[in-house]
């Protein structure tokens, strides 16, 4: 039984579905993602898609997060804030750019 779709259940379209995926499952399992899919007015396919996706777009954001241990937090923040002396090949790049462009 198929619940009426609602703006909240509304799948996405993507812009082009040439892509095929197949996948061998469980009866079980059918049925455990048949029912789910009901419960939220999407087909089967819509709803393995949409959640396939949003699994794999929030393990790619994890993936993504850079995690620091708090001594590596501590030293990345005063990096930050420290002012740090400019090394004598920075120095010498400042001087030729001013040389460049014709300042003392």
């Amino acid at each position: 039984m198929a619940t009426p779709r609602t703006a909240s259940t509304e799948p996405t379209k993507p812009v082009s579905r040439g892509a095929r995926l197949e996948a061998r499952l469980s009866p079980v399992q059918k049925g455990l993602f048949q029912r789910a899919a009901d419960l939220s007015g999407r087909t089967l396919s819509e709803f393995v898609i949409k959640s396939a996706e949003d699994a794999a777009e929030q393990l790619v954001r994890e993936y993504n997060v850079i995690r620091l241990s708090p001594e590596d937090q501590a030293a990345f923040v005063r990096a930050l804030l420290e002012d740090a002396a400019p090394s004598p090949r920075l120095r010498q790049a400042a001087a030729a750019y001013k040389q460049e462009l014709g300042q003392p």
